[in-house]
């Protein structure tokens, strides 16, 4: 394998270089893997002017659709960053009934140079194959040295979006109902448990960008999985704005595998005391430990179709992570790849991800598939990179946003299983959705 060159710099902020980056080349392509400084987010990865594109369209049997995993298992070395959506499941289970997205199924971008920085240790580098192309960028930074940028550049964000603009595709009252008939469907015995989401949607301000967009989420909720990648050219550009916490799947070119499912959430507040009491009901309530339990062995038997025996284990089961807008319980599940398998037979055989689907997963997916009333696309997905040296990282997209066309959608879902309340879940699927939507309306 090749090896990449890399080039240590004098530290600049990640949000200074973005916006350079960008006035540089253009947002066409632009990629922003973000993190929070926490372990699990230290690092931060930016890009622009890809040097190739892939984009994968459509459904099984559609004119001109190809399967999206079969273009990741052919691509080249490199350093790779997309974004697969939910309904790539329909080249893996084409029996299963799957709603068709206008947004990409897969699109991916190879990058060379790109910047790598260690937040906790407040070094940069640039990374790449080419030399040439390397010197050029190396030489691009070091004339921005006359620059303030130790300085966070602030991007103004002035066309808040008023949360009544939002329209909503299903309202708490058909939710609950909802929930209702997946408790029925549970109760004789058609499915375990399923995650049932829904959507809103409204219009981009006309002076708004992706960006700027991106720029107020990370502020508001910073997250470890977070990041923007922006696709496509000025007539029909698409782009995937997150802010998850949850990591789907790492997958080292050692073998190492970890999948990081969380299932169990609750909200924070600002008085201690109460904020307190929050996680504790989480942390002790028997319907979020058995959800969580429930999908941790659900992706044990997905990995084990792909991993060695006896090398899966549960390092972490049902424990309490603290985000600044929610608590979560998250499992940590690991196991070591065969070596006749690779990442994409790793990616295939665990998707889509257990916590945003259900148990058993193909029939919670044909049920969701029947009521919710819209294609999930992107949601739900992955933002996805594998680098230089063949280590694939992924989160699961949720806390996200997708734009298209000037179009901004946002979703939200819960798990659903036997003892769900249907006005609770409802409640809970609104406030999940709400930090983006405040985040937003400034």
């Amino acid at each position: 394998m090749k090896r990449a060159y890399r080039h240590a710099c004098a530290w600049q902020n990640p949000d200074f270089i973005a916006n350079e980056l960008i006035k540089t080349w253009g947002e066409n392509g632009f990629i922003w893997l973000d993190g929070d400084s926490s372990q699990l987010g230290r690092w931060v990865t930016l890009a622009a002017d890809p040097i190739q594109r892939i984009c994968c369209r459509g459904l099984p049997n559609d004119q001109n659709a190809s399967n999206p995993f079969e273009v990741l298992r052919n691509i080249k070395s490199g350093h790779w960053t997309g974004w697969l959506s939910y309904e790539a499941a329909a080249w893996i289970e084409p029996n299963n009934p799957w709603k068709r997205d206008d947004m990409a199924t897969l699109w991916i971008a190879s990058h060379d140079p790109i910047f790598k920085f260690d937040l906790k240790k407040q070094e940069l580098w640039i990374e790449g194959y080419d030399s040439n192309r390397l010197k050029s960028t190396i030489s691009w930074l070091e004339k921005l040295s006359t620059i303030n940028s130790n300085k966070s550049y602030v991007r103004n964000y002035t066309n808040g979006i008023p949360i009544n603009s939002w329209q909503w595709h299903t309202s708490k009252d058909k939710y609950s109902e909802n929930v209702s008939y997946i408790k029925n469907l549970i109760q004789s015995g058609d499915i375990f448990q399923a995650n049932l989401a829904v959507c809103c949607t409204t219009s981009l301000p006309s002076k708004s960008s992706a960006l700027e967009i991106f720029a107020q989420l990370r502020k508001s909720s910073p997250a470890p999985f977070s990041g923007i990648v922006i696709a496509g050219d000025s007539e029909n550009q698409e782009s995937i704005i997150s802010a998850s916490p949850e990591r789907f799947l790492k997958i080292l070119a050692n073998g190492d595998v970890e999948a990081r499912p969380i299932k169990g959430t609750r909200p924070r507040n600002k008085d201690p005391q109460k904020d307190a009491d929050m996680a504790i009901d989480l942390v002790s309530s028997p319907k979020d430990r058995a959800e969580n339990i429930m999908i941790v062995d659900l992706i044990r038997n997905d990995l084990g179709r792909v991993c060695q025996p006896g090398s899966i284990h549960v390092p972490q089961l049902v424990g309490l992570e603290s985000f600044p807008k929610v608590h979560h319980l998250t499992s940590v599940i690991k196991g070591c790849l065969r070596t006749d398998k690779t990442w994409v037979d790793v990616l295939e055989a665990c998707w889509p991800g257990g916590s945003i689907s259900g148990a058993p997963k193909l029939r919670a997916c044909q049920r969701i598939n029947e009521i919710e009333n819209m294609p999930r696309g992107p949601y739900c997905g992955s933002l996805i990179n594998i680098d230089w040296y063949g280590n694939f990282d992924s989160n699961i997209l949720i806390r996200s946003i997708m734009l298209k066309n000037q179009i901004l959608r946002v979703n939200a879902g819960c798990g659903i299983v036997a003892d769900s309340n249907p006005q609770d879940e409802a409640e809970e699927m609104s406030w999940k959705l709400m930090p983006i939507l405040k985040a937003l309306d400034k």
